[in-house]
């Protein structure tokens, strides 16, 4: 079957949409380095910006259940596969990229990742990935089970929790974009809390949970920067709640997160409303 179709084998153009999405980073380092666009560590690059669109990936594969209850959009489930399968790829190509800056030397990429240990967890992280990736298919859950399944799959928090660690700690001075990640896995883990809780979709609850991540996604910024420079804590938690040194992750996880509490709010006006229009429209002559 061909990614871009549905299960009946008919061109889907949601499914055709998110390939696309998931095949253009790729595409775009392929042309940099096609042109010498990639910069003066050109292999470099491609590790870095293969490695950052595999955790992208990997979030926004965990994004997809609360978007489809959030939005009432049951058809979105048909693209989590494809997002997450996207990740393993790109962590795999990461991992590729880093044999070719060590010059294919399997034996020195295999002692820096035993003695390196933002390597251990990335590459922990990747065989994780790659486990969940080859138990994604609709054979592998009949022959598991869905109970064993969704057991295993449960797995991809801990392993974007060990991602976002590997961002961490590979990052030289500016840990936004890490940061950042961080701020959306914080989100999605209290998403998933709500759910196992018994707790409804609901706007307000989404706004709450929002305020909290976008809080505590502050206050672990503050907490990383303390600890790097020794500045004082609470200087930066005010710095990152606020916009006069730029919107800082923070803000940006509460702003995303308040969006889809927008679109929750939005799906419940519509259903309230979709009675009412219906019986104009039977009334109408």
């Amino acid at each position: 079957m061909l990614p871009w179709n549905d299960r009946a084998g008919h061109l889907s153009l949601l499914k055709l949409t998110v390939f696309l999405g998931v095949i253009a980073p790729g595409a775009w380092i392929l042309a940099q380095a096609a042109t010498g666009t990639l910069g003066s560590k050109p292999i470099t690059s491609a590790i870095h910006q293969s490695g950052d669109w595999a955790v992208r990936f990997l979030l926004l594969s965990l994004l997809v259940t609360p978007l489809r209850l959030a939005a009432d959009w049951p058809r979105l489930i048909l693209v989590r596969r494809m997002v997450g399968v996207a990740a393993a790829a790109y962590a795999a190509v990461h991992l590729v990229f880093y044999v070719v800056e060590q010059a294919f030397d399997l034996g020195k990429v295999a002692s820096e990742i035993v003695l390196r240990f933002y390597l251990t967890i990335g590459f922990a992280g990747l065989l994780g990935l790659l486990a969940l990736a080859a138990t994604s298919t609709d054979a592998m859950i009949r022959r598991l089970g869905s109970a064993r399944w969704n057991r295993l799959h449960v797995l991809a928090y801990p392993i974007a929790f060990l991602a976002v660690w590997h961002f961490f700690l590979q990052t030289k001075l500016d840990v936004s974009e890490p940061v950042l990640m961080l701020g959306f896995l914080v989100w999605l883990m209290g998403f998933r809390l709500m759910r196992r809780l018994g707790m409804a979709v609901a706007p307000l609850r989404l706004a709450g949970l929002a305020l909290i991540s976008a809080v505590a996604t502050a206050l672990l910024e503050a907490l990383w920067y303390a600890t790097m420079t020794g500045v004082m804590a609470s200087r930066l938690l005010q710095a990152n709640l606020g916009i006069a040194f730029g919107i800082r992750p923070a803000v940006w996880v509460g702003l995303a997160g308040l969006a889809l509490a927008a679109v929750s709010w939005g799906r419940m006006r519509g259903r309230r409303d979709a009675p009412g229009r219906r019986r104009a429209a039977v009334a109408a002559p």
